[in-house]
């Protein structure tokens, strides 16, 4: 199943939703999430995805730094 991002959508929502598509195996149980979402939190200058494994409960995450240094 397909997710696309809605028209207009900002950079980090067409990053997660390709992470919806491309990212949905999971490397600890092997086990596919076909339906699955990554979750998308935000502090401002950090921008951190996270998808729970339903079938074993391994927490995977990518972060991204987008404040100045």
């Amino acid at each position: 199943m397909r997710h696309e991002p809605r028209p207009g959508a900002s950079p980090f929502e067409r990053l997660g939703a390709h992470f919806d598509e491309v990212d949905r195996v999971c490397p600890d149980c092997g086990f596919e999430d076909a339906d699955g979402r990554w979750t998308t939190t935000t502090t401002g200058d950090r921008v951190s995805y996270r998808h729970v494994c339903p079938s074993c409960g391994s927490i995977r995450k990518r972060t991204l730094d987008v404040g100045d240094r």
